[in-house]
């Protein structure tokens, strides 16, 4: 079948639109880059605060220790010559020297945690000064990009060059949409994680100072406990949903295995992986590609296909990776499928971004296979 030719006229529209794409999305990409901004000096005075708390909190663990050696000696003191004092005095050293050890361990729990809290709100800060700087480079390459387009408008006749252009803009918002996923996943990390995280250690307080007391409230502040590291617990799924770190951190094995135990967990779908081929670090941008179309694809088995089982294949080739997601399911009929909420239109976008191209093999109670090849793109063609 012959490729179908595109007019200058045509890559020079396509020029058009992107120029007024980027243009109505330049004020959101500024309120970006300031809420990044204004994030930072948040980071900061919570940091200075935190610090703050902790001075203070390790001048008290300094003064209660004063206190609570002044104790022990007075006990020892009154345990030694009993004969010199009352049944009532010694009662009330012990409750005194009591007293400070109770206090003395409460007070460097909290300077355990608030030294724990300090450090990683300064890692937090580190890594949000480094996205401020990201996102202010996003802001100048917009700039850029907007003032190159403009002044190429009279030179769209190149149709190669036009559409090269168009390819890194495609992958540049690509990305942008990635990056958007990293910053809400360390949002909800720094935020609402550690909000959770301090719960669990306040009922953890709460509870020893039950054991001085008793009743029923032990039991309650432990029951909040475990709501709360339940709730950590379910966030940090949600973070990994997000943005799965494993990705960035040990690549796309790894986070499809770690994915597909979570799958089963939550969905009770039981998903067979087959990697082929060398297993290696491919680029970033192609590591998410591919991990975005396997979500995809296995989101519309769960939701669609009526199976609790799947099987994901990835093989390694020198020139492309081949991917193959399979399910005996209901299978459907792709020409009625286009629009009813199967997800093909975006899976087939994000294919043709990473220059790939997708096929479905599927029919009415015959199951469902896509498959995927996406070219290597050696030699830098990923890079950013």
């Amino acid at each position: 079948m012959p490729e179908k030719v595109i007019t200058a006229a045509t890559l020079e529209q396509i020029v058009k639109e992107t120029v007024k794409t980027l243009e109505e999305s330049r004020e959101a990409i500024y309120n970006i880059a300031e809420t990044a901004r204004q994030e930072e000096a948040r980071l900061r005075q919570e940091l200075d605060e935190v610090r703050r708390e902790f001075s203070e909190a390790a001048a008290r663990v300094d003064r209660l220790e004063i206190e609570e050696k002044k104790a022990r000696n007075r006990l020892m003191e009154v345990s030694r010559d009993f004969s010199s004092y009352g049944e009532k005095e010694m009662q009330a050293a012990y409750e005194r020297a009591r007293e400070y050890q109770v206090q003395l361990g409460l007070w460097r729990e909290r300077e355990s945690q608030l030294r724990l809290r300090r450090d990683r709100l300064e890692s937090t800060l580190k890594n949000q000064q480094e996205m401020v700087r990201r996102a202010e480079e996003l802001v100048r390459n917009v700039g850029a990009a907007l003032a190159l387009l403009t002044g190429e408008l009279a030179r769209v006749g190149d149709h190669l060059e036009e559409l090269e252009q168009r390819h890194l803009v495609g992958l540049k918002i690509l990305q942008a949409q990635e990056e958007e996923r990293r910053r809400l996943a360390r949002e909800i990390h720094d935020g609402p994680a550690q909000a959770m995280a301090g719960i669990a250690f306040k009922a953890e307080l709460c509870t020893r100072l039950a054991d001085i007391k008793s009743g029923n409230l032990k039991n309650e502040l432990l029951a909040l406990g475990n709501l709360a590291r339940d709730t950590l617990a379910e966030i940090r799924k949600i973070i990994f949903s997000l943005r799965p770190m494993m990705l960035d951190d040990l690549g796309l094995v790894p986070a499809l295995y770690r994915f597909a135990g979570e799958y089963l967990e939550k969905y009770g779908l039981d998903v067979e992986l087959i990697i082929i081929g060398n297993e290696e670090r491919l680029d970033k941008a192609l590591e998410i590609g591919i991990f975005r179309l396997i979500q995809e694809a296995l989101n519309n088995v769960w939701k669609h296909a009526g199976v609790t089982e799947a099987r994901v294949k990835v093989e390694f080739r020198p020139e492309k990776i081949t991917l193959s997601i399979k399910d005996e399911g209901c299978g459907f009929d792709p020409a009625a499928a286009r629009g009813s909420g199967y997800g093909l239109a975006g899976m087939q976008e994000r294919v043709k971004l990473l220059g790939g191209k997708l096929a479905i093999k599927t029919a009415p109670g015959r199951g469902t296979e896509v498959e995927i090849v996406i070219p290597r793109q050696q030699g830098g063609g990923w890079g950013f």
